[in-house]
């Protein structure tokens, strides 16, 4: 069975994700955004082994520590969508803008497009391309847990950001409303930011794509 552990990282709180099988202890980290000692020590303490690293987008608070983390592990870098090379290039940029470490560089081992899937330890999780807050961001979605990963598309009570570079407000609510609404209502999801929720309870109580 698949477990995850959430652990918020960076100034920015930014939601890091363990996921990992029970039999195995093979594990991914979902958006490693810094804070990489700390990171480290927490995934010691749950006793398992990461194998790969899964991205949602490459803004910096997601994706800072992505690539000392995969130097040093020497571990594959899987996703976003190929949409998010501006932002992997400009990864230093953000670095000096917003105060964190130096990142970097990296290229994914493997880019992802909607309707892929990533597997770990035999379990399939989808993926779903949603842009609109970036325009390679994705979303990782396991139907047997009933839980989606979905970065900065959605949070509880809000929508992601679309005044950076590649945002459209328009495609973010498109995307919600047409990739996620559909993993259905009970489905609890891991936002980039802030607790977690259902996409039932937002598309009832959410302001911003409540009624949609």
């Amino acid at each position: 069975m698949l477990h995850y552990r959430t652990f918020p990282v960076t100034a920015f709180q930014q939601n890091c994700s363990v996921v990992w099988d029970d039999a195995t202890k093979a594990a991914a980290i979902i958006d490693p955004g810094g804070d990489l000692g700390d990171l480290l020590r927490q995934v010691d303490g749950l006793g398992v082994t990461l194998e790969q690293i899964w991205l949602t987008h490459a803004h910096i608070d997601h994706a800072g520590g992505t690539g000392e983390l995969a130097r040093r592990l020497q571990l594959p870098i899987v996703g976003p969508h190929r949409g998010d090379q501006f932002w992997i290039d400009a990864l230093p940029q953000q670095s000096r803008m917003f105060g964190f470490p130096q990142a970097e560089p990296f290229t994914p081992t493997r880019w992802l497009e909607d309707g892929d899937t990533v597997s770990l330890a035999g379990h399939v999780l989808g993926v779903r391309h949603c842009p609109g807050h970036t325009p390679g961001h994705v979303v990782f979605h396991s139907p047997d847990l009933q839980r989606a990963f979905v970065g900065d598309v959605l949070f509880a009570g809000s929508i992601g950001r679309t005044d950076f570079p590649g945002g459209d407000h328009d495609t973010l609510i498109g995307s919600i409303t047409q990739r996620l609404w559909p993993m259905g209502d009970d489905t609890v999801f891991i936002p980039g930011h802030g607790p977690e929720s259902t996409f039932g309870r937002e598309r009832r109580t959410n302001p911003y794509v409540g009624g949609t």
